[in-house]
């Protein structure tokens, strides 16, 4: 067993009864079988379900719309990576030679898995309840926050939502280059609206983040 599946055990306050399975969260298929990839599966229904409940509960008002969209932007892979980077989880990642080549214990794909893994991996240690409050206390800060997520739409919906209502068709969005390694790309969009004869480029660490910042400068330009 690898070194310090223990101490991480403790850190994260979740002293596991079965540390391999701790070890087996952060498996990466590149190592063979067994490896994180059940666990993940699991640990993914878990965490949609959690915050689905936590977002009902704690938005009454909010429609269906927009519980869907908050529990999207939560869940999302470079939100889960970005948890994964506070807890340090890439220092515990197991990997086969070529994923420890080419960076892969900070890509944000894997470091988002290794969540799901180890929300998975909790469960089947300690059961449903003990995930959850993992899960509540790993997204404390968003959940508490979470009706200010309503008020503050995402720019790509802001965008779509101002052409609707003045009846102009809806944006086009195309990936002009993608550069830098596979661990450390960067993606640079183009916004297109040809109804305002309107064409906008940004570059950002993901596709989706260049999307939302061309969109931004869009907005900027429209109103």
């Amino acid at each position: 067993m690898k070194p310090g599946f223990e101490r991480l055990s403790q850190k994260l306050s979740f002293p596991f009864k079965n540390v391999g399975l701790l070890e087996l969260a952060f498996t990466h298929r590149s190592m063979g079988l067994p490896n994180n990839e059940r666990l993940e599966f699991l640990g993914d229904a878990i965490l949609g379900m959690v915050i689905a409940k936590a977002l009902y509960d704690r938005l009454p008002k909010a429609k269906e719309g927009q519980l869907s969209r908050i529990r999207s932007s939560l869940v999302r892979r470079e939100t889960l990576a970005k948890k994964a980077r506070n807890l340090m989880f890439g220092d515990y990642l197991l990997l086969g030679p070529g994923e420890l080549k080419s960076g892969g214990f900070n890509r944000d794909s894997i470091l988002a898995d290794s969540v799901e893994a180890v929300i998975g991996a909790i469960s089947e240690d300690q059961g449903y309840e003990a995930a959850e409050r993992f899960i509540h206390e790993t997204f404390a800060e968003e959940l508490t926050n979470s009706e200010c997520l309503i008020a503050n739409k995402d720019d790509k919906s802001k965008l779509q939502e101002w052409l609707q209502g003045k009846q102009l068709a809806l944006p086009e969005y195309d990936v002009l280059s993608t550069d830098g390694d596979q661990h450390s790309q960067t993606f640079t969009v183009s916004c297109c609206i040809s109804s305002c004869s309107l064409t906008v480029e940004a570059t950002g660490s993901s596709r989706r983040i260049a999307e939302q910042i061309a969109a931004r400068k869009a907005l900027e330009q429209l109103l």
